[in-house]
């Protein structure tokens, strides 16, 4: 026989059971929803408000590249013409040769300027000039970062007589005095192709540059993955995945890669910025672009020269690539952040 108080305590149970059941599986359904790791670092990224505005930036600087012709076509000038010389605008440069007017000869045709010497616009100059440089750094470093993740995942993954010579190939490259090696190559490159009393094409000139930097510019990248690697490899989901029968492609592809995305994005994004201030460096020592390309070494090698007459000739393209570059370091670190909260500012 059931006494009373077991009777009631179990209808009661019973019923609170009927009554809280099909509310706990709605607010279930309504509240917890999964969300992916990428949605989480997504979400997490958008708090950042630092990192929104690098984004933005970022972001800008590449479309207003992309779009420097139709922006040049819109404003009425190019990065070629000498508008010294052309009847309509006498009085341009004086005799000395400098910006006549305000700040570097501002004024509403030429918003920012003209270059001394010549007479070109430079606000088209800085278009171009930014065209010419954010495109080749962005091909640099996804050559970079490829090469560098295949090398350092290779060398990590295999370890033994793989991971010593590769290591080793790694450290011959580190040897080279980089910025040493990029004066002094780059004409012999250069000269492979064209005749010493030829011109050398444009093209020419950005791909020798890109084949050099990419020469020297993996390694890096390798060296981070391949101990990101090695740190990986041995912990129990890669052994579950090899017990399992995993075939080593699948093992690296869906264990281990999606594992170190996080320093390679961050990583890539460090690069980016360093590519574009190398291009600008083989320019400025005239090893890169040369006349008429526009290019943002060649400004400031120009600016350097007429500084003291000129200073505003320097001013925006040195603005553009410290905001340029000041964003995109930003943008990694939030992008670091948003991956791995842990290491949070």
């Amino acid at each position: 026989m059931t006494s009373p108080i077991e009777t009631e305590a179990s209808n009661a149970s019973v019923a609170l059971d009927k009554d809280t059941a099909p509310k706990n599986d709605a607010g279930d359904g309504a509240n917890h929803t999964g969300r992916s790791p990428g949605q989480l670092m997504w979400t997490r990224f958008k708090r950042d408000r630092v990192g929104m505005v690098s984004a933005v930036v970022v972001i800008l600087f590449f479309v207003v590249s992309a779009l420097a012709p139709v922006i040049s076509k819109l404003y009425g000038k190019d990065p070629y013409t000498l508008y010294a010389d052309k009847p309509g605008y006498e009085g341009l440069l004086d005799e000395f040769s400098l910006p006549t007017g305000v700040f570097g000869g501002m004024s509403g045709d030429f918003w920012f300027g003209v270059e001394p010497n010549l007479g070109r616009d430079v606000f088209t100059m800085l278009l171009y000039g930014m065209r010419t440089s954010l495109y080749m750094a962005l091909v640099l470093t996804f050559l970079c970062v490829l090469t560098g993740v295949l090398v350092g995942m290779v060398s990590g993954y295999f370890g033994g007589k793989v991971d010593y010579w590769l290591g080793r190939t790694t450290d011959f490259f580190l040897a080279f005095p980089n910025q040493l090696f990029f004066i002094a190559f780059m004409p012999v490159v250069t000269a492979l192709f064209v005749s010493p009393t030829d011109e050398t094409p444009t093209y020419l000139r950005a791909v020798v540059m890109i084949l050099v930097l990419w020469f020297l510019g993996w390694m890096g990248m390798a060296r981070l993955v391949r101990s990101s690697v090695l740190s990986l490899r041995e912990r129990e989901f890669v052994e579950a995945a090899k017990v399992s029968g995993a075939s080593r492609w699948r093992i690296v592809r869906k264990e281990i890669l999606p594992n170190i995305v996080t320093p390679i994005l961050v990583q890539g994004t460090y690069q980016l910025p360093s590519s574009i201030l190398t291009i600008a460096f083989l320019s400025y020592v005239g090893v890169g672009f040369v006349e008429p390309t526009p290019d943002w070494g060649r400004m400031f090698a120009t600016g350097s020269e007429i500084y003291e007459q000129n200073p505003a000739f320097m001013f925006f393209p040195g603005v553009a690539m410290v905001v340029f570059v000041l964003a995109f370091n930003l943008l990694g670190d939030s992008v670091r952040d948003a991956f791995d909260p842990k290491t949070g500012r």
